[in-house]
């Protein structure tokens, strides 16, 4: 890249009281092959506990500490956009790691892709201990983060790696803050609905922690569900057409994941007939736990945040 006609770069990442996985992800921005002076990093606190110290944190590193109290990470990823001063904004998050040519590749990308609104990179999913991976840890192994698909199937790109320019907010709008999962995939398809190409970029790569114990996964279904109860309610015309959307949703996870199973049991990255059956055991937790979570929504609930 002719770095002398290179553009500044704005990379944003929210975080929740995540510090030991926040140091790790910004050592690895400090060392990107882009140069210093045309990229800043914006980590947006969407009120971690005092404790955690975010500040006193991304102090040590080059990069900004701000602070957003709306709970929700796009709510926290607006306030980054709101005082970036890039042509060029890159998203991930703070237990995400970028390799060293993540933003040059970015940039490269997004550059060379007429009339694009979005480049979404590879999220590399890595368990703690490879020769022993956890039952979630396949699991998210196998689901978690399909970036390839999220883009040419459903036409948005996950914000844990995407870039895009500053121009797009301008002509779609922000993300909507009131959403705290799926605000990704609202906004991607209102960039898509604008006419905007969407790449993605499987050399524009970051690395993500499969999660590890079923108290995790659990965490994130619940937060996935909710997303999906909001996104819901945002985008049904009628009160009719929000609970047809929401019992289709419904009875989508409470009916038994047969299909789903008889895929894992034919994927050769599986490696034994155990490591098969915790899968099937997590995607069934998975479903029904989704399905619990927007009934309870339903009659009254509040969409958990993290």
């Amino acid at each position: 890249m002719a770095h002398i006609q290179s553009p500044f770069v704005s990379v944003i990442i929210p975080v929740f009281n995540d510090v030991e996985r926040l140091k790790i992800c910004l050592t690895a921005l400090d060392r990107q092959t882009y140069p210093q002076h045309l990229y800043e990093t914006i980590v947006v606190d969407n009120g971690s506990d005092r404790e955690f110290d975010i500040a006193g944190v991304v102090a040590g590193f080059r990069a900004i500490a701000t602070v957003e109290q709306t709970p929700g990470s796009y709510a926290a990823r607006n306030h980054g956009i709101s005082i970036a001063t890039g042509s060029i904004i890159a998203f991930t998050d703070a237990d995400c790691i970028p390799s060293q040519n993540w933003i040059e590749q970015g940039v490269k990308h997004l550059l060379s892709s007429p009339n694009c609104g979005l480049v979404a990179g590879k999220i590399e999913i890595f368990c703690k201990d490879p020769d022993r991976p956890t039952a979630v840890e396949l699991y998210e192994y196998l689901t978690a983060f399909p970036q390839q698909k999220l883009v040419e199937q459903h036409h948005f790109g996950a914000t844990a790696n995407m870039f895009t320019f500053r121009e797009i907010f301008e002509k779609v709008g922000r993300f909507n803050s009131s959403l705290k999962s799926r605000g990704d995939l609202e906004w991607g398809q209102r960039v898509h609905t604008s006419g905007y190409r969407q790449i993605y970029a499987a050399d524009v790569c970051v690395k993500h922690p499969a999660r590890y114990s079923f108290d995790e996964l659990y965490l994130r279904t619940i937060r996935m569900a909710g997303g999906q109860y909001d996104l819901i309610n945002l985008v049904a015309a009628s009160a009719l057409k929000q609970n047809f959307l929401y019992l289709n949703s419904v009875i989508a996870d409470l009916i038994p994941p047969v299909m789903f199973i008889m895929m894992i049991w034919k994927d050769d990255r599986l490696k034994n007939y155990y490591q098969k059956i915790q899968v099937s055991r997590a995607i069934i937790f998975v479903r029904y736990v989704s399905g619990r979570e927007k009934i309870r929504l339903k009659f009254g609930g509040t969409s958990a945040r993290y």
